[in-house]
């Protein structure tokens, strides 16, 4: 989580808390753009920082896979590793490093601290970095890089060499600081007890590692709970509603005495019915998203890209047809930047809008789609437009999206979302039916059991069938309607 470019809406954080997981929605002006939600039986990695244990170098990928002892070892990309000078040589370190060079960075065996940064995804392991960063509510603590840096939002020069004064009196020689938007005008006591706190983290995750045995945990981020408090819990959040009374009393004592007010206990179970946020993630996990102009979005995912097409559906406008067109992939692009946020869609993503021949409207259309895409955190980029009419865009995959969290891969499907005909079903059911007849020719009696559909497909056309096979003809066959099978299986015996 990181500071909202956005900071003129209004916001309302919820918090749902049931014992098999936590949730929290993010809204704006009352609308759900942010989703979290962290699983008591599936623990989140990135934020984690370990004792690990070096498994295998590979120059050709410059990369090196370490045991973290999860279920798949961290991939730590050589971009990644900051060198030890007693490796690699002073000089060699500023010169760019090569794949030839990652062996002299790092060897097989090899202890070392890795921090993860991305979370496992698919067949992939979690990403993993040895620059650690240990966030705070006002600061990021960065105890490997030295380097003062202030948020962009904090516009006054002034402002910004008192927060890089106060930081700089006090941070520890050879380590760095990011100061957040949340540090401006803060008092200064405040902005060193956060950094104090940070370095103090630091050192106690220094000592675990020298005493611990790798592979180890030696530093588990905070709870979402936690996090949401230090990350989403800024000055323009009018109000945070948490269902949970143990969690309510938890973050008033979080936050400021000035913020406890803003901070709301919800007796009941609806929470996230009663601010539209449960139908906000059922329309999230839909493939089409209908607009209120009554145009519609279908968005599809793959493993490489995620394509969205954008179609009139029921809108057919008040004035021109090109008039239509510009305000229907207008609409369409602010709901796109929104379902990117709220899904957590990541990777590459094709946006295919209606075609617009006017250029000025083609440049309204992306003007609008960048604007919406500036409210989100998370790093997003929009390379243009292709010759096909494609716009490409870039958002930086940290972790799994809403339907890998809320979701799994179908049974019957296999994660396809097609299956086999009722037809081509019964053909299949056919030719097996016909191979189990000429396999057993002393057998007169079969049993067919099946889905309705497919039995009564086989019924349909018995008459039709034991006049083109005669070897059929001459035995029982005994069809079974089961409504509980699946449209593709089918089950034969002899009787």
């Amino acid at each position: 989580m990181k500071t909202r470019l956005n900071d003129n809406a209004e916001k309302t954080i919820l918090v749902d808390v049931n014992p098999y997981r936590t949730r929290v929605m993010l809204l704006e002006n009352g609308v759900p753009v942010e989703f979290y939600i962290e699983r008591r039986d599936r623990e989140r990695l990135v934020g984690n920082i370990y004792k690990g244990r070096v498994q295998n170098v590979l120059p050709g990928m410059f990369a090196a896979f370490v045991d973290i002892k999860e279920d798949k070892n961290a991939f730590l990309y050589a971009g990644d590793i900051k060198p030890d000078s007693s490796l690699l040589g002073e000089d060699q370190i500023e010169e760019k490093l090569t794949p030839s060079m990652i062996c002299d960075i790092i060897r097989v065996g090899q202890e070392i601290m890795i921090q993860i940064v991305k979370e496992p995804i698919g067949t992939k392991g979690a990403r993993a970095s040895t620059q650690i960063s240990l966030p705070g509510r006002t600061l990021v603590f960065l105890p490997t890089v030295e380097f003062i840096g202030i948020s962009k939002r904090i516009v006054s020069d002034q402002e910004r060499k008192r927060l890089k004064r106060i930081v700089g009196e006090i941070l520890p020689r050879g380590t760095g600081v990011i100061v957040r938007t949340a540090a401006e005008g803060l008092d200064e006591e405040i902005i060193k007890q956060d950094l104090v706190s940070l370095v103090n983290e630091w050192n106690e995750i220094q000592r675990r590692y020298n005493e611990s045995r790798a592979p180890k945990l030696i530093h588990r981020d905070d709870s979402l709970v936690f996090r949401t408090v230090r990350d989403l819990f800024t000055g323009n959040v009018v109000k945070l509603v948490v269902n949970d009374k143990k969690h309510f009393e938890l973050i008033r004592s979080l936050v400021s005495a000035d913020q406890q007010d803003k901070v709301e206990y919800y007796e009941g179970l609806d929470l996230f019915d009663k601010y539209g946020a449960e139908q906000a993630l059922d329309v999230a996990l839909s493939r089409r998203v209908w607009l209120k102009s009554g145009a519609y979005i279908v968005i599809d995912q793959t493993e490489a890209l995620t394509s969205i097409d954008v179609n009139t559906g029921k809108y057919v406008g008040n004035y021109s047809l090109g008039r239509t067109i510009v305000e229907t992939n207008k609409e369409a692009a602010l709901e796109i930047a929104r379902q990117l946020r709220l899904r957590d869609i990541g990777g590459i993503v094709i946006i295919d809008f209606i075609d617009m021949d006017d250029p000025h409207d083609r440049e309204d259309v992306m003007a609008t789609l960048g604007d919406a895409l500036r409210c989100d955190s998370v790093k997003t980029v929009v390379l243009g437009m292709t010759q096909l009419g494609l716009v490409e865009v870039t958002r930086k995959k940290l972790g799994t999206n809403i339907s890998a969290s809320l979701q799994q891969t179908c049974p019957y499907c296999g994660g396809s979302g097609r299956v086999l005909s009722a037809e081509t079903s019964a053909l299949r059911l056919r030719k097996d039916l016909l191979t189990r007849v000429r396999e057993c020719p002393n057998e007169s009696e079969f049993t067919v059991r099946a889905n309705p559909t497919v039995i009564k497909l086989m019924e349909e056309h018995s008459e039709e069938e034991y006049s083109i096979t005669p070897s059929l003809a001459r035995k029982t066959v005994i069809p079974k309607s089961d409504p509980t099978m699946h449209v593709e299986a089918y089950e034969i015996k002899n009787i």
